[in-house]
């Protein structure tokens, strides 16, 4: 991992295994984009995470397929860092060899990409979509982007879903440990799920389980038109929600139906409630 004191405003990554390739990546940006500065390279899907957490960067450039652990699931990680209370998330673009069949996955995503090689028409479009969410999240003054209709998390899941060929399929039933015995949860009776640091309670109308399966791994295989994750330790039925409320900070929490629990959402989910 290779570090570049930041001198401008707008602060990108690079992550991708080849050395010829980010170099090649880092020239053409310069010629389309001259007004972002790379901060830091990483040859591979943890350094990225990590370059995250450090650099904080307003874009990462992340190749799909890298040693130890790919750009899908580098950009997963990193989409958990996002659902914070700050709600920091850095536009991703990914940079891929794919075919266009493939690639139709990304246009209704929340994220871009540029072919390899790199070139500088499509490259200069790229830019241009940047710095225009940029400039949208800065007058909005909310870290998320508003281009998102399920979270980042789950498109994510989808997206590798899509390029491995899997098929997508999600849970109809949650296994649960109650005493000595294992229920059967239906998902649908679901009302919420929040986790802690080893457990997550999943909430019904009638009842409370806890689960040792923490959000992280919920989102992958919940349904993301009936389950939305609004905090980085917390996903809400859709079918559950009353209602949207402000607390004295002005944050915003969701109200639940029958029950009393007010759930904080993070501003990086924000957006899943526009207008309400």
């Amino acid at each position: 991992m290779t570090h570049v004191s930041p001198t401008q405003e707008v602060r990108g990554v690079i992550a991708d295994d080849e050395r010829l390739m980010r170099d090649q990546l880092r020239t053409r940006l310069a010629q389309v984009w001259p007004e972002l500065t790379i901060v830091a390279e990483a040859k591979n899907g943890i350094d990225a995470v990590q370059c995250v957490t450090t650099w904080r960067p307003d874009v990462i450039f992340l190749d799909i397929r890298m040693p130890g652990l790919s750009g899908i699931d580098a950009a997963r990680q990193i989409a958990q860092l996002e659902v914070g209370d700050d709600g920091f998330l850095p536009e991703m673009v990914f940079v891929t060899a794919y075919d266009q069949y493939a690639l139709d996955a990304f246009e209704q995503g929340v994220v871009d990409y540029v072919l390899k090689p790199a070139e500088l028409d499509r490259l200069r479009i790229t830019a241009q979509r940047l710095q225009d969410r940029l400039r949208q999240r800065a007058h909005a003054k909310n870290a998320s982007s508003e281009a998102a209709s399920v979270p980042m998390q789950q498109w994510l899941h989808a997206l590798s879903a899509r390029l491995s060929g899997a098929p997508i399929a999600y849970l109809n039933w949650l296994q649960a440990s109650v005493g000595q015995t294992v229920q059967m949860v239906d998902v649908e009776a679901v009302l919420f799920c929040i986790s802690d640091e080893k457990y997550t309670r999943v909430q019904t109308a009638t009842q409370e389980f806890l689960i040792r399966k923490p959000i992280k791994e919920l989102v992958d295989v919940l349904d993301p038109k009936l389950f939305w994750q609004i905090h980085r330790s917390t996903l809400v039925n859709v079918k559950a929600i009353a209602g949207i409320q402000r607390d004295e900070r002005g944050r915003q929490q969701v109200l639940v139906k029958a029950r009393t629990e007010k759930l904080a959402v993070s501003r990086s989910a924000s957006h899943l409630f526009k207008g309400m």
